[in-house]
């Protein structure tokens, strides 16, 4: 017919939200406006129409009458124009005999054809891997997991602005990583064609790195990006996700605490207008005072298991009795505590830290002055989950490499989630970095405080082709 179904240009004047605000102050009431937006319902016969128009701030109706756009326009209109279609409007606002704001139509054009109809019935869909494979249309018709991809966005600006208020400088540290540090975890692998060499795609925010900065004399920095995990899947766990971490020099874990309590209230007042969340079974109020909870007497208080006089054999007994799962290859008794404090955390509602935690689970962080069997480290407890980790960073070079030398042990015996020995940062420990308190966090807290599970708050969860 000669008309392009997906013209570049339109001739917007308002946004639907602006022209319905502006609706009673309307000087000329003959002024013409210019809307777009997709048609989400089409109703009427013979020679009128009413149209629900919606852009990306609000829906607004349209009237197309034929004495109003002419014959010729109103038959193409007829014929051509359906629910789904992207639209451009011109006309005058005017008042219904119902009362509602209208744009009373001259003129109509076709801003982008919908080939496939709209699904009828996709709230009934009961399938949660369609819902997340086709998450354009799940957006679309639910306008609950739009507003929680606006509370996202929230949710990290909120910490962005919390961290910059507290004169916390953001950077960018590597991606790629010829040695996967910061976290026990295990990498995705790649290569690089240009350098021939194996790399891995980061499984900490930029850790190494951040504490490089602090040898570098910076004081205070935090990162917000993604980072990579090839682990299994869970409602709490996904592999590509995003995290932030913070460094601050002269500083220790017992002040992190004070400043991440702070914070994580901070983040909640911003993104939910509250305090006080039930997610998981649990009840809890960041607004109380935060509990402390010892790892060693937690463990023994759920399990009976000391976990310090207790040997391997004796803790893997009683992981068996309470029925838990694990990963059996390059199990130890460092990983079997894990096992054991995880089951121990699941009863805990919060909000509260874990502190003295063993030196064995925390190759990163240094060792409690009063116990060196314990690390000065933190953990934030909400909700039987762990959303959020803490301690005062070892940069002492002879114990990080010490304790570098027994990960690659573990790693060398099947331990794929132990730490690689990383060579690069024990030479620059060795120039010297102040007592630094680092912490980290993921986009799980938000998933925890949205009550929901980790995949269905990201925007485009990963899922396999069909």
């Amino acid at each position: 017919m000669g008309i392009s179904p997906y013209p570049e240009k339109t001739k917007r004047s308002y946004t639907n939200r602006k022209a319905l605000e502006i609706f009673n102050s309307l000087k000329k009431k003959k002024e013409q406006f210019f809307l777009v937006g997709r048609i989400r319902s089409k109703r009427g016969h013979g020679k009128i129409f009413f149209l629900d128009i919606e852009d990306g701030t609000a829906t607004i109706q349209a009237l197309i009458r034929q004495d109003g756009v002419g014959q010729k326009m109103f038959t193409f209109f007829n014929d051509n124009f359906d629910v789904g279609d992207f639209v451009q409007v011109r006309g005058v606002l005017v008042l219904t005999k119902k009362k509602e704001k209208t744009l009373d139509v001259d003129d109509i054009k076709i801003l982008s054809k919908s080939i496939l109809p709209l699904p009828e019935k996709w709230h009934g869909l009961k399938s949660e891997e369609e819902k997340l494979r086709k998450r354009y249309l799940d957006i679309l018709f639910n306008p609950e997991v739009k507003e929680m991809i606006k509370k996202r966005a929230l949710f990290w600006n909120s910490i962005r602005e919390f961290l910059i208020k507290k004169e916390f400088l953001e950077v960018e540290t590597p991606v790629l990583e010829t040695v996967a540090g910061g976290a026990d975890a295990k990498a995705f692998e790649s290569y690089h064609n240009a350098l021939d060499i194996d790399i891995f795609l980061r499984i900490s925010m930029g850790e190494l790195w951040q504490k490089k900065l602090m040898v570098a004399g910076f004081e205070k920095t935090f990162e917000i990006g993604r980072q990579f995990r090839n682990e299994g899947m869970s409602n709490e766990h996904l592999q590509d996700y995003t995290q932030m971490e913070f460094y601050w020099a002269y500083a220790d874990y017992k002040m992190g605490m004070k400043l991440v309590e702070e914070m994580y209230r901070y983040i909640a007042k911003k993104t939910f207008g509250r305090l006080k969340f039930e997610t998981r079974g649990f009840q809890f109020d960041l607004g109380k005072k935060w509990k402390r909870y010892d790892y060693r007497e937690t463990v023994r208080t759920h399990t009976g298991v000391d976990i310090e006089e207790a040997n391997f054999e004796t803790i893997k007994k009683v992981i068996k009795k309470l029925k838990l799962k694990y990963d059996k290859k390059g199990f130890n008794k460092g990983r079997a505590v894990d096992v054991l404090w995880k089951y121990c955390r699941k009863q805990i509602a919060g909000p509260g830290f874990l502190i003295n935690v063993p030196i064995e689970v925390s190759p990163l962080a240094k060792r409690n002055e009063k116990n060196p069997k314990v690390a000065g480290r933190f953990q934030v407890i909400l909700a039987g989950s762990e959303v959020g980790n803490g301690y005062s960073e070892l940069n002492d070079p002879l114990d990080q490499a010490e304790r570098f030398k027994e990960q690659q042990k573990l790693r060398d015996k099947g331990d794929e989630e132990a730490q690689m020995y990383d060579h690069d940062f024990i030479e620059a420990l060795e120039y010297g970095m102040p007592p630094t308190c680092g912490f980290g966090l993921s986009e799980r807290l938000f998933s925890f405080l949205m009550n929901k599970t980790a995949r269905e708050c990201q925007i485009f969860p990963l899922v396999k082709p069909k």
